[in-house]
């Protein structure tokens, strides 16, 4: 039930946004060949209080979302409406904070190095639990850019699927900023076919289902190159405000 504050701007324009989003999803989705329930919105929280977060998890139909840092996510979970809710971290995530995030979020999509993927590995068993995880890939070799290099990738695979605690569900990635469009898709594409090359490698410990790739501003080139989970925070909740 949408509550008396949805009659603030603020909330019917997170209501209005969303409803343009999923139009674009599911447009791009069948642009594509797919059905439109095969893409996932995700909507990411960073720097957006609990109480927007909330508006749009209880009346927009919202399921997913994602947060960039763990002291963050941690602040804000205990105010947040989560039942039902799948959790991820997306950001670049210390290996000293591993058990922190583990026993509040469903998926960490920000694997980006073997070190990382260990540490997760030993605190999960540790709790006994398997953690579903996506590796972070930095398509566009930016020095900027946390993620596995694409050259030395395949070596770091092989050592990853020895992780018993693990399980690898698929691909993450962040391309460069670009005004070309052309060279954006390209980075989505090159992207996508990577990804199909992995998981013909039928690797154990690893079910990929999952190429998480477009945000705000790209999400409908990404869906159009195959993005089955697109992350999604400013285009929802409106510019972030950095305190």
């Amino acid at each position: 039930m949408i509550t008396n504050s949805c009659n603030d701007s603020v909330y019917i324009d997170i209501s209005e946004n969303i409803k343009v989003i999923k139009s674009s999803v599911a447009e791009a989705a069948i642009k594509s060949g797919r059905n439109p329930d095969d893409v996932r919105l995700m909507a990411v929280t960073k720097t957006v209080s609990f109480d927007k977060i909330n508006f749009a998890l209880d009346n927009c139909g919202i399921d997913l979302i994602g947060e960039n840092k763990v002291q963050e996510f941690l602040s804000k979970k205990d105010e947040l409406h989560l039942d039902g809710v799948e959790k991820h971290l997306i950001g670049h995530l210390q290996t000293n904070k591993v058990k922190k995030i583990l026993p509040y979020v469903d998926m960490i999509q920000s694997v980006d190095s073997v070190r990382l993927a260990d540490a997760i590995d030993k605190a999960s068993e540790k709790l006994g639990v398997v953690t579903n995880v996506l590796l972070e890939v930095n398509i566009g070799g930016e020095d900027s850019k946390t993620g596995f290099d694409k050259a030395a990738f395949i070596n770091s695979l092989h050592e990853i699927s020895q992780m018993s605690s693990l399980s690898v569900k698929g691909l993450m990635t962040i391309p460069p900023i670009c005004d070309d469009d052309l060279l954006l898709e390209k980075y989505f594409a090159d992207m996508h076919d990577y990804y199909n090359e992995i998981k013909e490698m039928k690797l154990q410990n690893f079910d990929f289902n999952i190429l998480s790739m477009g945000m705000s501003g790209d999400f409908y080139q990404a869906i159009l190159h195959g993005s089955n989970l697109v992350r999604v925070g400013s285009a929802i909740f409106g510019a972030r405000i950095y305190k």
